[in-house]
Order: C-alpha cells, then sequence, then structure tokens
C-alpha cells in the first residue's frame, strides 16, 4: 500500500470484491454500473430540457424578459469553479490509476472544496432572487405571466443540478476517507466511478448555463 510520502502501490488485493476475478473487470463493471445509472439521469433532465424548449418556443419573448434577470456573475463563477474541478478530478482519476495516494487526496479534496464553493456561490444567488421577489406565486414582479414559467424552471433545474452535486461532494468524501484511513489502496477503478458522475454533474450545468443566463442576453 502507498506510503505517506505517496509512492506507488504494487498490492491490489484488497481492492478486490467478490465476485469479479481481477481488478480489470471490477474496474468495468463499476464504469458500465454507473454508466447505466447515468442513463436513467439523463432522461430526467431531459425531460425538464425538452419542457424549457417547449415553453420557450410558445413564449419567447416572456422568456427572453425573465432571462435577463438572472444573475449571470453568480452563473459565470460557478460555470469557473465546476470546470475547474473537472480539472481536478481527472487528475485525481489519473493519480489513483497511478496509485499516487498524496497527489489523489489532494486533488479529490481540491474537486470537493470547489464543489462546495458552486453551493456557496448558489446559495448567494438565491438569497438575492428570493430578496427580489423572484420566485413564482404572489408577489411574482415580472410582466407577462409567462415570466413565471422561466423562474418555475429555473428553480427547478438548479434545484435538482444542486442536489446532484451535493450527492456528487459525498461520494468524493467517502472515498477521500476511505484513502486516508487507507481502508483500501487507491486505485483507479474506485475513482473511475465518481468521475464519471461528477464530469455527468458538470455537463449539465454547461447545458444549463446558456439556457438560464444567456438567454436574455443574446
Amino acid at each position: 500500500m502507498a506510503g505517506r510520502g505517496g509512492h506507488a502501490v504494487t498490492d491490489l488485493s484488497g481492492a478486490l470484491q467478490e465476485p469479479w476475478p481481477d481488478i480489470r473487470l471490477q474496474r468495468e463493471a463499476v464504469g458500465l454500473g454507473m454508466w447505466f445509472f447515468l442513463a436513467s439521469e439523463v432522461l430526467f433532465f431531459a425531460a425538464l430540457f425538452c419542457s424549457y424548449a417547449i415553453y420557450r418556443s410558445f413564449n419567447p419573448e416572456a422568456f427572453r424578459i425573465a432571462a435577463a434577470h438572472t444573475e449571470i456573475i453568480y452563473g459565470s463563477i460557478n460555470t469557473a469553479l465546476l470546470l475547474t474541478s473537472s480539472l481536478t478530478m481527472t487528475i485525481a482519476l489519473r493519480a489513483a490509476t497511478a496509485q499516487l495516494r498524496w497527489l489523489t487526496l489532494v486533488c479529490l479534496g481540491a474537486t470537493a472544496v470547489l464543489g462546495v464553493a458552486f453551493l456557496v456561490t448558489k446559495g448567494l444567488e438565491y438569497r438575492g432572487d428570493i430578496d427580489e421577489h423572484l420566485v413564482p406565486g404572489p408577489g411574482f414582479p415580472l410582466t407577462p405571466p409567462a415570466t413565471a414559467i422561466f423562474w418555475g424552471l429555473y428553480w427547478i433545474m438548479t434545484g435538482v443540478h444542486a442536489i446532484h452535486l451535493t450527492a456528487g461532494i459525498g461520494v468524493v468524501a467517502v472515498v477521500m476517507t476511505l484513502f486516508w484511513r487507507e481502508t483500501i489502496p487507491v486505485q483507479g477503478s474506485t475513482v473511475e466511478g465518481v468521475a464519471i458522475y461528477w464530469h455527468f454533474v458538470d455537463t449539465v450545468w454547461i447545458f444549463l448555463y446558456p439556457l438560464i443566463y444567456l438567454a436574455g442576453r443574446s
């Protein structure tokens, strides 16, 4: 197992779980299982995106007015944070594959911190939105009425994304803890499933950013 100095590990027997005969097959199974899971998540987000597209096609001007009231600075900061987190997660996967314990831990930690920074920034944005009463319901300040549809979708899509990101941060924290305590050896098959999920969450945001923040500014 890797020492405190981050040297490569040669014994991966502790990472092999039943019923897999070797690490290669286990790693392929982890990746395949995660892709099957993400297929259902893609369908879920696709339904939200289709709803957005349909309502926007019927109310283009209302959506333009509504989107102009989003905070593009917050959205841009969060986009930069998630893109950077994808980089650190990629490095973590490479490091884990090479069994570089300390580099893996550092990059996983950086990924989790960037994810938390995203949630904090999003929380500040939500507070501003609430202060501006940009929540569909009594006292909603924008007209025409169809602007409320945009903001309803805004809260649903960004809220669901934040839940997925929170789950991702939790998984990263668990994997870090297992590596730190040397409960399991540092190896790529453990990190690969986490990396696939993290990149999926980042990709969803890449689609959300132009739909939410650029629609009223194009």
